[in-house]
């Protein structure tokens, strides 16, 4: 049964991918409708099209991210809001900060346990409505990270519309604002290809020989081009394989090497609007 393609539908995929409209709309035709299909259907045709992204959600409001004390764990919200003239007005700033320190002092590990706590007299979620009401934009907490670590480093990127935490493995002041740096610029998907989900590496090697084929290569070359071709997206996707962007000579392993043998990175949390 055909699925019937809308002018939304092929306008979503356009903004996500930035393909032209008449290459969209073959994309959801020849995937049935089917979005991430469709994507990986553009990608198969040569298509430079960007990995899909978890933290491009919200399109404005307010992103904080911060640490205990202690630095032994760390939290990003964002609270999303409708337009700019709210997102940077500096009292609403203030009341994100204000919701991102109960979370902090109260450990909520969730969206839902942070809307149940309390500030003063009044839930979370209460005040969200109450502000809701006096500015009359909707707006809510759409995302909450948490991340413990023996070193947790935090970092707010451009007027609050992006935040970072990076997990390591010992106290490293510096190296944990410079990696956090680094994720900001450079949009990891993972810590090291280990921590890629074989899935994900399936899929790569699937897109590249479609792409080698319809280069017009021989198909027993296909294989070692792919495995090529999953390489550079290793080196471009994981942290650790990054050039790093202080110095492109080195890796980001090399870096963290350079600072201490022993220092690792264990896990990293980002969220940006966009």
């Amino acid at each position: 049964m055909s699925v019937t393609i809308t002018a939304a539908d092929i306008n979503k995929l356009r903004q996500t991918t930035g393909a032209g409209m008449l290459d969209c709309r073959k994309a959801l035709t020849e995937s049935n409708g089917d979005f991430e299909a469709a994507i990986d259907w553009l990608r198969k045709q040569g298509q430079k099209v960007a990995a899909k992204r978890s933290d491009r959600e919200a399109k404005e409001g307010v992103i904080i991210a911060q640490t205990t004390a202690d630095n032994k764990s760390g939290i990003i919200i964002c609270v999303s809001a409708e337009t700019d003239f709210v997102s940077r007005n500096p009292e609403f700033v203030a009341f994100v900060q204000n919701i991102a320190n109960a979370a902090i002092d109260r450990n909520a590990q969730s969206i839902e346990e942070l809307n149940d706590v309390m500030i003063g007299n009044e839930k979370v979620s209460e005040l969200i409505n109450d502000k809701l009401a006096a500015i009359g934009e909707k707006i809510g907490i759409t995302r909450f990270e948490r991340l413990n670590a023996d070193y947790v480093a935090s970092y707010i990127h451009g007027a609050n519309r992006m935040g970072v935490l990076v997990g390591m493995s010992k106290h490293a002041f510096e190296a944990g604002k410079d990696v956090a740096m680094q994720i900001a610029a450079m949009n990891p998907l993972a810590v090291d290809e280990t921590s890629i989900s074989p899935e994900t590496i399936a899929r790569e090697k699937e897109i590249a020989i479609e792409q080698i084929k319809a280069e017009g290569k021989p198909a027993e070359m296909a294989e070692k081009i792919a495995m090529g071709k999953v390489n550079k997206f290793f080196k471009e996707n994981t942290l650790l394989a990054q050039p790093f962007v202080k110095d492109n000579s080195k890796s980001v392993a090399d870096y963290l090497k350079s600072v201490d043998a022993d220092l690792k990175v264990t896990d990293f949390k980002r969220v940006a609007l966009g």
